[in-house]
């Protein structure tokens, strides 16, 4: 079972929560206060960036002809649209810019370099998936409709496929980004949703339409008109499509490092409806996960290495999450909370690890459902029948005993019992 009492899980009481919250809050109002010229600098400077690369890479590809040149355009290209879909518009729709009160760059104007409409991907993203993140049944980012990643998701042999699609998604991940939205599984009874289906369907088609035209069509039209070469337009639209794929599949796997690997937890709905602001934090800070990085690969991700503080403050600059981090570690280890992290290829490793496990049936898995890496719930601590789990202050050392401490704990009583 996943997570259904979140505080009781965390080892904390409400007072704790609270006290919580109120640090968390402090974080947020010292950047608001904080923002400023070298923030706007910053995102200046990106867009420049990121405007030359493009540019660059579309001036490669007129060459493309020529294998080196292809393939420099087409890798050039790729970074150039990772880091517009990732640190700029991906951030930029979040409203992390929009205190400049510039109309180029706020969250209501952005048009991304993607097949899913910003309008679409805003609602599935901003307000269901940072809102629910992680909670069965409500957040669509748990298994995409398309993947079991959690042992609470019911096995259908249709999981046996479970690497096949998530291939398949790494490698069309826009497209699976335009699709989200449609909730193409739905059944709608009603004419209105009907009717909502279809302009939906509509505003996809001709992104998708958009998106095409203009990698796969516009421009290697005007290559071959450059070159008087049919074969330089052929070869223009490949390295497009190259582009097109580095970007998505980078994008998955940033993506997914920071919603799959072990201790990303999920939850039920049990205690939704009265969840204060502090509980939803401690959600937040419990059901993502972060990777270690450097400027370059911060920079690369959108700065989602910082996923933890990325889901604690959705809307605030993406360049300040690496300063944030600082706080945020101290207070984990202030209420004896797991910080999630480890390096980028072992997090993704750890993701394709529980994909692969969960297209099996849960009995052919080890562990059980409220002590598997994938999953766990407050139930993973009461093999004594113990009442409620709060923390404790260790007499010996002074130091809070919790959920860091009482996960370390059962690892080591669970290689004690494998090893009897």
């Amino acid at each position: 079972m996943a997570i259904a009492d979140v505080p009781e899980y965390a080892h904390l009481t409400d007072a704790d929560v609270e006290a919580l919250q109120a640090e968390l809050d402090a974080i947020r109002a010292d950047i608001e206060a904080d923002r400023g010229e070298r923030d706007a600098r910053y995102l200046r400077n990106t867009i420049r960036f990121q405007r030359g690369l493009e540019f660059t890479g579309r001036l490669l590809t007129v060459g493309a002809r020529k294998r080196s040149l292809w393939w420099a355009g087409a890798a050039t290209l790729g970074v150039a649209k990772i880091v517009e879909n990732m640190e700029l518009g991906h951030n930029v729709m979040h409203g992390q810019w929009d205190w400049m009160n510039d109309p180029e760059v706020h969250s209501t104007s952005w048009e991304w370099d993607n097949t899913g409409p910003s309008a679409h991907w805003k609602h599935t993203h901003n307000f269901v998936h940072h809102k629910y993140t992680n909670v069965l049944g409500m957040d669509d980012d748990v298994g995409y409709g398309l993947l079991r990643v959690t042992r609470d998701q019911r096995w259908r042999p249709f999981y046996l496929g479970n690497l096949v699609y998530n291939t398949a998604l790494a490698l069309f991940f826009e497209y699976g980004v335009a699709a989200q939205h449609l909730e193409l599984g739905k059944k709608r009874k009603t004419p209105e949703a009907k009717a909502e289906l279809k302009r939906n369907l509509r505003d996809v088609g001709r992104k998708i339409g958009r998106q095409a035209g203009k990698d796969y069509v516009l421009f290697p039209a005007l290559v071959g008109l450059a070159t008087r070469s049919p074969e330089a337009a052929r070869k223009t639209a490949t390295a497009n499509l190259l582009a097109n794929v580095i970007r998505n599949v980078w994008t998955n796997a940033v993506i997914f490092c920071g919603h799959f690997p072990d201790g990303a937890e999920k939850f039920t709905k049990a205690d939704m409806d009265n969840e204060t602001q502090g509980q939803w934090y401690l959600r937040q800070m419990l059901g993502s996960a972060n990777f270690r990085s450097g400027p370059v690969l911060a920079f690369m991700s959108g700065n989602l290495s910082y996923q933890i503080e990325h889901h604690l403050f959705p809307d605030l600059p993406s360049n300040r999450l690496a300063e944030i981090s600082v706080r945020v570690q101290a207070i984990c280890a202030e209420y004896d909370l797991p910080y999630t992290t480890g390096s980028f290829p072992v997090q993704y490793a750890k993701s394709w690890r529980t994909i692969a496990k969960l297209s099996l049936p849960n009995k052919y898995l080890s562990a059980t459902s409220d002590d598997a890496p994938e999953t766990a719930s407050e139930r993973r601590f009461r093999a004594d029948g113990q009442p409620r789990l709060v923390s404790s202050i260790d007499e010996a050392t002074g130091r809070r005993r919790g959920l860091k401490t009482a996960i370390v704990d059962s690892r080591a009583r669970r290689k004690d019992r494998t090893s009897a």
